[in-house]
């Protein structure tokens, strides 16, 4: 099974013929501007975002679809565009797109995967630090004026200098979050299926241990592992159970990692120290009982909301789309036995 790449078709008089280019949402940095001399090129009519109908409507004679996270890629939208040719998701997770149907009509997948990594750990670290020096309440009492006088028992957060870390999929991501552990001079430790080999292991510092000894012995628990039939609602009651009532748990992973209703449940009774959470299993919607837990920092999904990082995924994207135009074989194939 192939797809066509030569997509860039010309007619008789040597004149490109245009093809349909739907961009999901407008892009920092509009790298997709390079194709409207040559092709039809379809934005949201708000300029913001397209919503599913219009997304639908929008792919009907479509060659090529840019969406975002947010946007269901599944067989009934591909079957509004017979002749897609390509999904260049803009994301490094595609858990929003059915490969398995886009294979099976010969449509290529793409990502965008390496540069959002540092962004992403940057901020699972904020978290960590925000939960143990408790930055966003102590904001909070200053601004409502109850900052009266320094007192050495008050306001008390926790350390991380020396502490452990338990890194839960220690990938791309999860390997950068260790990287900096080093200089907090943590003990790390980490689970995945499958072990690093022993020289990974000393370049990060970190001991693979079942999970149940990283939930039981780490200060902090961060999550970094793709969401998987096996790591839905990884953390559930259970699971939280067995941390130690002083830690803390962050998400920058996928929210349906986490069991929501039972780490709002964890943090009611103390279970744990606190959470912090960039991602959600109803994304936008947020469990409710979590929003009044003032032991978690809850955040709109901003792991790779840097300037730079988003423009560099935007290009991606859209490279890659620029690519099969081509006929090149982009980068960063999700499903590469569709390609040539």
């Amino acid at each position: 099974m192939a797809i066509a790449t030569a997509v860039d078709r010309t007619d008789a008089e040597g004149v490109i013929v245009p093809e349909k280019i739907v961009i999901a949402a407008a892009l920092p940095g509009a790298p997709y501007d390079r194709f409207a001399e040559h092709h039809e090129l379809v934005l949201p009519s708000d300029g913001i975002v397209m919503e599913s109908d219009e997304l639908a409507d929008a792919l009907e004679g479509a060659t090529a679809l840019v969406p975002l996270l947010i946007h269901r890629v599944d067989a009934a939208l591909l079957d509004r565009a017979p002749g897609l040719r390509i999904v260049a998701n803009v994301a490094v997770g595609y858990d929003n797109v059915d490969v398995a149907a886009a294979t099976e009509r010969s449509v290529l997948v793409t990502n965008t995967p390496d540069v959002l990594t540092e962004a992403t750990a940057d901020l699972a670290w904020a978290l960590m630090l925000g939960l143990a020096r408790e930055l966003i309440p102590n904001d909070r009492y200053l601004r409502e004026g109850r900052y009266q006088r320094w007192l050495p028992g008050a306001l008390l957060g926790a350390d991380v200098f020396g502490r452990t870390l338990g890194i839960v999929g220690l990938g791309r991501i999860g390997q950068a979050v260790a990287r900096r552990a080093k200089g907090f001079g943590m003990r790390v430790l980490y689970h995945q299926p499958r072990r690093l080999d022993r020289a990974s292991e000393e370049k990060f510092d970190a001991r693979w241990v079942v999970l149940e000894e990283l939930l039981a012995e780490s200060d902090f628990v961060s999550l970094h592992c793709p969401l998987r039939k096996s790591t839905h609602h990884l953390m559930d009651a259970d699971a939280l159970a067995q941390m130690k009532p002083t830690a803390y748990l962050v998400n920058t992973a996928r929210g349906p990692v986490v069991d929501e209703k039972e780490l709002a449940n964890a943090l009611e009774a103390g279970t744990i120290a606190g959470a912090g959470l960039d991602v959600y299993e109803h994304e936008p919607a947020v469990e409710p009982t979590l929003l009044p837990q003032t032991r978690a920092v809850l955040l709109p999904h901003v792991g790779s909301a840097t300037r730079s990082t988003r423009e560099a995924m935007a290009r991606l994207a859209v490279e890659a789309v620029d690519d099969l135009l081509a006929g090149r074989r982009p980068k960063h194939p999700v499903n590469p036995e569709v390609l040539p």
